[in-house]
């Protein structure tokens, strides 16, 4: 990856972990050690959750592999959620998910409000 490449990312997942630190009221912070075999996700703050954060400058296909990468740290982490933070042109941010990520959500949701 090149240097712009890198420093695009990290812009990226500071970004991120700002949004989620506002949202959530959580300290969310960058990780270190992203890439690793053993990778556990780009962004630690946020309990029992691992974050994968992309900038692709081709967002369909971020959106269409990363949410399995974020499985897969989700698994290393010991973690029971996963999410995806794709950012888009312009700035935004849209979480993907995989449907089982999305119904490991539901399931907590229905849990927690009946």
């Amino acid at each position: 990856m090149s240097n712009s490449q890198k420093d695009k990312g990290d812009k990226a997942e500071r970004e991120a972990a700002e949004l989620i630190s506002e949202l959530t009221g959580y300290e969310v912070r960058r990780k270190l050690g992203a890439g690793r075999k053993d990778d556990e996700g780009d962004l630690e703050g946020l309990p029992n959750v691992t974050i994968q954060v992309a900038n692709w400058k081709n967002t369909a296909a971020a959106a269409i592999q990363k949410p399995k990468g974020a499985e897969d740290q989700r698994e290393n982490a010991d973690t029971d959620y996963a999410a995806t933070f794709v950012r888009f042109r312009g700035g935004t941010f849209r979480v993907v998910l995989t449907p089982e990520q999305w119904l490991a959500y539901v399931k907590l949701a229905v849990h927690t409000f009946t």
